[in-house]
């Protein structure tokens, strides 16, 4: 198991489900990447407008600032493991 402190810059590591039609609002994070890994299911993920296709084993990084929303527009459970990297602050 993973400890805080454990790895350097990582600032969380988690699990979403998206029932369908399920969205997560659009956000941004200033101090850090996302990295989305698709396990099961299918959707978009919208970063600065632009739409991404989530099928089973894409992978979607997301740098500091983009705003980026998921979106389930599939007919089954999206599961995504994700996890977030502290930016270098300047």
């Amino acid at each position: 198991m993973l400890r805080c402190g454990d790895l350097p810059h990582l600032t969380n590591f988690s699990q979403a489900r998206f029932a369908p039609g399920q969205t997560a609002i659009p956000h941004a994070h200033q101090d850090m990447f996302e990295v989305f890994f698709v396990e099961t299911g299918a959707g978009v993920i919208r970063i600065d407008s632009q739409e991404y296709p989530l099928v089973p084993g894409n992978c979607v990084a997301v740098e500091p600032g983009e705003v980026h929303e998921v979106i389930n527009n599939g007919a089954t459970e999206l599961v995504l493991t994700y996890f977030g990297l502290q930016a270098e602050q300047s």
